[in-house]
């Protein structure tokens, strides 16, 4: 153990006593399974370093009237899994509201038109009313999916995103998808992923796999002629571009992509998913479910793989390439020579810029964990991380990123984050929307690593130049050497006394 992590972790398991001291004895007993600090464990066989063991609770529901950052699990099918496949349309069944607030998407890019074979962006809603919960919606439903085939004839099927009254109500959306699908010919899939099921949205991904398993799988005839190095891209959204730029990588090495879940995908994509040699998992916690049913029931393999940061896209690349021999293997050292200069390029211009900075994180699905890599190989060092939504598994494979002493914090509180930043002050936060601008009230800077703050992609070696342009922009912008709060402006502080 050195200097530096006793430190930071007496540091931090101070830290995480002063805030749960503010709780009630009650909510300080059940928060505190949730916070902690990273430990090293023994170095394991086969491992080229020890790992950290992060133990903390995980997937349990929120604490009522604890403001929580989780999505539910409609936030988890429509706005995660199904959303993104472009041509498709995503019925939002229940009041407006639900349907609204996941319009915007999360910049998932797509080829196609929108409104005639592409409908991301799109938001379709059976608009509930009162009426609708005392009589029921299915007779409504069936309207609007007629009005859908009439208005767009060129989707490729239709699926069903039940909101919480659904569920209370008893509509009965599988014998409309049943009655629907026979009467137009397409494929519609309902989908039970109201928002009180679950204690997140990581339910809603759960259901949301079972839902093309059920569905989609096996339901009609592929006319589709699979080839010895065909590969499925399974939990790559392609937020800013980052599923292309993961394609561009897989297709050097000699692989073939055959589809791409879900960002850019097809309904057909998914249809001929059972045909591939391989899954290649990047988001676990959203699709570990469907990667899992294909390797039990079609005998496919799945290697879960991080494309963020050049270490651990060449450790990637080469693991994926172990699995189709030689021939692959030579091609994906070639790729990775070719984009040698370009990396040291990248490092030699930020990590004197960047080098010792410290960087917290709080965010969903897999970067709590797969960015950590991507910040090292810039000089930079994480000094905290946690998930919104993770499960017990998630921790368990964090503990090969994090180094000792590393504050830990699941389900993290509004009023702990808040704690944790003033306490730790980093030099970066990287986290959601709504925690971005109280951040940066605090005089810290701020990169949305949900999104990427309108940027991207952040996947691949391109990735890599722009992630770092960017923690790069956020750090060293100059506007933080003329921050200051208000109350110590003087002519303000001079304005409020004269008042």
């Amino acid at each position: 153990m050195s200097l530096d992590s006793q430190t930071d972790g007496a540091l931090h398991t101070k830290l995480i006593e002063d805030v749960l001291s503010r709780y009630p004895d009650k909510t300080a007993k059940r928060r505190k399974k949730h916070l902690g600090v990273a430990t090293r464990i023994q170095e394991i066989a086969g491992e080229a370093e020890p790992l950290s063991e992060c133990d903390v609770k995980s997937n349990i529901k929120s604490i009522p009237g604890v403001m929580t950052i989780r999505g539910c699990a409609y936030a988890g099918s429509k706005g995660v899994v199904w959303g993104p496949v472009k041509d498709m349309v995503h019925i939002s069944h229940g009041p407006v509201g639900c349907g609204q607030y996941s319009w915007s998407q999360r910049r998932n890019y797509y080829v196609g038109t929108t409104s005639i074979d592409s409908f991301v962006t799109m938001q379709f809603t059976s608009d509930f009313q009162e009426k609708d919960i005392v009589f029921g919606g299915d007779k409504k439903l069936e309207k609007i999916i007629d009005e859908i085939e009439e208005l767009f004839p060129l989707n490729k099927g239709i699926s069903i995103q039940s909101e919480c009254p659904i569920g209370l109500i008893g509509d009965d959306i599988e014998a409309v998808s049943r009655k629907k699908a026979k009467q137009h010919e397409k494929t519609i899939v309902p989908v039970r992923c109201e928002g009180f099921r679950g204690v997140s949205q990581s339910l809603g991904h759960h259901i949301a796999n079972d839902a093309i398993r059920d569905w989609v799988f096996e339901k009609k005839d592929v006319e589709f002629e699979p080839g010895p190095y065909d590969v499925n891209v399974i939990g790559d959204y392609n937020i800013g571009g980052d599923a292309w730029a993961s394609r561009i990588l897989l297709e050097e090495m000699g692989l073939r992509v055959v589809g791409n879940w879900s960002g850019d995908a097809t309904l057909a994509e998914i249809e001929r998913a059972p045909k591939a040699k391989l899954n290649l998992i990047h988001c676990y916690r959203s699709m570990n479910y469907i990667c899992r049913h294909m390797e039990e029931k079609y005998g496919i393999p799945w290697i879960e793989y991080n494309f963020f940061g050049p270490s651990q896209i060449e450790s990637s690349m080469r693991t994926i390439a172990k699995h189709f021999g030689p021939g692959i293997q030579q091609k994906t050292e070639y790729v990775i020579a070719k984009y040698r200069p370009l990396v040291d390029a990248v490092i030699d211009k930020y990590w004197p810029r960047l080098e010792g900075r410290t960087v917290m994180l709080y965010v969903g699905g897999l970067r709590p964990r797969h960015v950590i890599s991507a910040y090292e190989d810039l000089g930079m060092e994480i000094v905290g991380t946690g998930y919104e939504f993770g499960h017990n598994d998630d921790y368990q494979r964090t503990g090969h990123y994090v180094q000792e002493g590393t504050l830990i914090y699941d389900d993290v509180t509004g009023y702990e984050l808040e704690k944790f930043i003033e306490g730790i002050r980093p030099d970066l936060v990287g986290s959601g929307i709504k925690e971005k601008y109280p951040v940066q009230k605090m005089g810290i800077p701020f990169r949305q690593m949900h999104s990427w703050d309108y940027s991207g992609p952040y996947h691949g070696y391109d990735g890599f130049a722009i992630f770092a342009r960017d923690m790069d922009l956020a750090i060293n912008n100059p506007v933080w050497d003329l921050y200051d709060a208000p109350w110590k402006n003087k002519p303000a502080a001079a304005a409020i006394a004269a008042e």
